[in-house]
């Protein structure tokens, strides 16, 4: 942003110099169209006064004011050389700030779109996250519902004592464990004494 207000600038100011040189030059075509006329007034002057007795005079004198007329007119038409190489580059310069600033515009769209699409995927992201924690919190709670469920009934059976402390799997898994031993051994001795 930074650089590309730097470029307005710089272009607003060349712009400016353009439309002031410009104004410059249409001021020395007419201060020359002034003076051509002056020179041609002053031929049909001295065409006129040809006739006259004191015409070797204004002949000398006409010269002159001619000669200078030359004068400023070539002078004029250098100055407007000039300006007229001025606005050429001026132009050009402007035409590439223009370009310039063109490309930084582009460039700075183009990173204001990228930005969006990570803002974008950074917003999904955190949608995601959170469905997954709401569904591993509600795993969770049916998790150790289970677990209570287990336990209480593991622990629950004659004979069994009750948990005094928090009880680990591998507890809960022996309890159960033994439970299975034990009910499978009584199935056993029934069988052998014919008991169904």
């Amino acid at each position: 942003p930074g650089a590309m207000s730097s470029l307005q600038r710089q272009l607003e100011i060349q712009e400016s110099q353009l439309r002031r040189t410009k104004s410059e030059k249409e001021m020395l075509q007419k201060q020359l169209r002034e003076r051509e006329n002056q020179l041609q007034a002053m031929s049909t002057k001295f065409c006129s006064l040809r006739e006259e007795r004191k015409h070797e005079e204004m002949m000398v004198t006409i010269e002159k004011e001619n000669c200078s007329l030359r004068q400023v007119v070539t002078e004029q038409e250098s100055k407007l050389a000039e300006q007229n190489k001025l606005i050429s580059e001026l132009q050009g310069t402007v035409s590439q700030l223009q370009a310039e600033v063109l490309t930084s515009r582009y460039h700075i769209h183009k990173q204001q779109r990228a930005q969006d699409a990570i803002q974008s995927q950074a917003e999904t992201l955190q949608h995601r996250e959170l469905r997954t924690r709401v569904a591993l919190e509600c795993i969770t709670s049916r998790f150790e519902r289970y677990r209570s469920k287990i336990i209480q009934a593991t622990f629950s059976t004659a004979g069994s004592r009750p948990p005094q402390a928090e009880v680990t799997d591998e507890e809960v898994l022996e309890a159960m464990q033994k439970i299975i031993n034990e009910r499978m051994e009584f199935h056993q001795m029934l069988k052998q004494k014919g008991i169904k």
